[in-house]
């Protein structure tokens, strides 16, 4: 491959990774503002139905799966699904009703680390002395976003509801992480569409047990519903696979420190307040993610 088309490709792979990372630092503000007049479930449930149609359509056009394939492996796929669609995003909106944008970011940026912790314990990966140092700074880290800047307070009032369903939601993505870690054939726009099907199948008869479905009618809650349907849902989903063909994983994870930065940004920029312990709190969160990772950014990438 020409240093020219390798730099091309990086350029867009960078794009892709921004544009990856600034859907789904939306998800967080426009969900957050969603979750005022439409439940956590309605929102969840909704966000793949208008998701489903878009990743089958994408994934048919970019993947070209074997469809009689995919539909052998479905079962595979439930427990990425009820963890990683479901679950996350579940929790997720449900921290938003009790918490900011800015904390539940802040709190989603020790995932790095609680996977790399994760895999130690359960995968039996290897950590080495850095790693270890990088998880212990990103735990100070989070500890010091969720007491505001008073560790040892936590022990006297421990976590708001918030906190703790947050924390809840970074625990299931790691799961659903761990869960995919084994090789599948099958790729991942479409697995991401069959998980999305998977979810709506599930969460129908949850929905009309609990009188559902509740179809905002506010012009703000239906935009809000398309954004978050079509942008972190669709885009993010996109642009991030189409960015791991040129970019090593390991250096594409890096990036997802800027879902905090972009989420702090334009909460911000709304007019949201940032507390000097949240700004302390994060930057420590995120150097220990880096330290976390330093080994896997360090090796050389292969050229083509």
């Amino acid at each position: 491959m020409s240093t020219g088309t390798t730099v091309r490709g990086s350029t867009f792979g960078i794009f892709a990774l921004l544009a990856a990372t600034l859907f789904w630092a939306g998800n967080y503000v426009v969900g957050g503002a969603a979750v005022s007049s439409i439940s956590p479930l309605d929102l969840t449930a909704s966000r793949w139905v208008i998701a489903l149609v878009p990743l089958l359509a994408l994934a048919h056009l970019i993947e070209k799966p074997d469809w009689s394939a995919v539909a052998r492996s479905w079962p595979t796929m439930i427990a990425p699904a009820l963890l990683g669609l479901l679950a996350y995003n579940f929790l997720l909106y449900s921290a938003l009703q009790h918490t900011t944008p800015v904390s539940a970011s802040l709190i989603n940026a020790f995932n790095p680390a609680l996977i790399s912790l994760a895999a130690a314990l359960f995968l039996q990966q290897r950590l080495n002395g850095t790693s270890i140092a990088g998880i212990g700074v990103a735990l100070v880290g989070v500890l010091w976003v969720l007491s505001d800047g008073h560790p040892t307070a936590l022990l006297s009032s421990g976590l708001g509801l918030g906190d703790l369903l947050m924390v809840g939601a970074i625990c299931a993505w790691t799961a659903y992480t761990l869960s995919g870690r084994r090789r599948s054939t099958i790729p991942p726009i479409t697995a991401t569409a069959v998980q999305a099907l998977i979810v709506i199948v599930v969460l129908i008869p949850v929905v009309l047990l609990t009188g559902g479905p509740h179809i905002p009618t506010e012009p703000g809650t239906i935009w809000a519903l398309l954004f978050v349907g079509l942008g972190p849902s669709v885009v993010s989903y996109v642009m991030w696979n189409k960015a791991l063909t040129v970019i090593p994983p390991a250096r594409a994870g890096v990036f997802l420190n800027l879902i905090t930065v972009f989420t702090v940004v334009i909460s911000v920029g709304l007019g949201q307040s940032f507390t000097l312990a949240q700004a302390i709190g994060g930057v420590t969160v995120i150097a220990g993610v880096v330290l976390t990772n330093l080994k896997a950014l360090r090796r050389p990438t292969e050229t083509t």
